[in-house]
């Protein structure tokens, strides 16, 4: 183990067996991976939420492409019934668009098998997920509210746009370019690679993952500590496709503002651009400091947060001197 693995270890506690920890600032990148056996830093984890942020550079580089428009509305490129077809992706890409959390009518009965036994809750494909729109409502007077059925509408809006499916551009577009081997997104429990970490719970049960073609834009992204300081680094100095999703363009909750996904805002006194993430046995978060030139990534395969330690990560590597 790592000095940053074990000081990442302190942080976190006891409870939190296996994790994956990079850490980026000017004069070097670091990763460690702790409890994932032989496969080390190229084990990979789920991002969950994180997968958000990821889908904002997507739709940012589809508008810098031409393939999109800030207009441009899901009706455009998805089969959505008529009260969700006038909906602005640049809306979705900001949460301002009035969905709601999630669509379905059996939220409950999935929420309760995600607890109860650790099912996978979003397991449907594409045509799943737009089967389920007919019932769902827009808010008259939108207000920034979070939304995974927004952020799954826009990514694979986006896809329809590039013609492919989402896995694939998110293939295309961010991982062949920065070189991430490890970063994929799984639509079934086949896809999973056998450098797949286990989901664990609060009670340290293996779980399932969350596999899915329709989740994968709003938390099915995949990826590894290598791959994870490569994308930090990439974020710090924007050479990732779409980087001006990084930058906050409208308020969101507190004061927080939020660019394309990304969230900016003050955690420990300075200004972060990040994203967490949780699913049924994944905590993640994913962050930059570009006043400091620090970025720090950290999962766990835990359902225990890991907000604080990475945001005192990114505070200590932001006062070296």
């Amino acid at each position: 183990m790592s000095d940053l693995g074990a000081r990442a270890g302190a942080l976190l506690g006891p409870r939190h067996r296996a994790y994956v920890v990079a850490l980026v600032t000017p004069a070097a990148a670091e990763v460690d991976a702790v409890g994932t056996g032989d496969l080390g830093v190229h084990a990979d984890v789920e991002l969950g939420s994180v997968s958000k942020g990821v889908t904002g550079l997507l739709w940012r580089d589809a508008l810098a492409r031409g393939e999109l428009a800030e207009g441009t509305v899901l009706g455009e490129h998805l089969d959505v019934p008529e009260q969700l077809a006038g909906t602005r992706l640049s809306a979705l890409a900001t949460h301002s668009a009035g969905l709601p959390r999630l669509a379905g009518v059996d939220v409950l009965r999935r929420s309760w098998e995600l607890w109860r036994e650790g099912r996978n809750p979003y397991r449907e494909d594409l045509a799943g997920l737009l089967a389920q729109l007919d019932g769902v409502k827009v808010a008259r007077r939108p207000r920034p509210a979070y939304s995974n059925l927004g952020f799954e509408l826009l990514g694979h809006a986006v896809a329809a746009a590039a013609g492919m499916p989402y896995a694939d551009l998110v293939a295309a577009r961010i991982a062949v370019p920065l070189g991430l081997t490890d970063t994929y997104v799984a639509t079934s429990v086949e896809d999973l690679r056998p450098g797949a970490v286990a989901a664990r719970d609060r009670r340290g049960r293996e779980v399932e993952a969350w596999t899915g073609e329709a989740v994968g834009p709003a938390g099915g992204v995949r990826s590894s500590a290598t791959d994870l300081a490569v994308l930090l680094g990439a974020m710090l100095d924007r050479t990732v496709a779409g980087a001006d999703a990084l930058d906050p363009v409208a308020p969101f909750a507190g004061r927080m503002r939020i660019g394309a996904g990304w969230l900016t805002g003050d955690l420990l006194r300075r200004t972060v651009t990040w994203h967490n993430g949780g699913t049924g046995g994944f905590r993640s978060f994913v962050g930059i400091d570009r006043d400091h030139g620090v970025g720090v990534a950290l999962v766990s395969a835990s359902t225990r947060s890991v907000d604080g330690a990475a945001a005192r990560l990114l505070a200590e590597a932001g006062d070296r001197p």
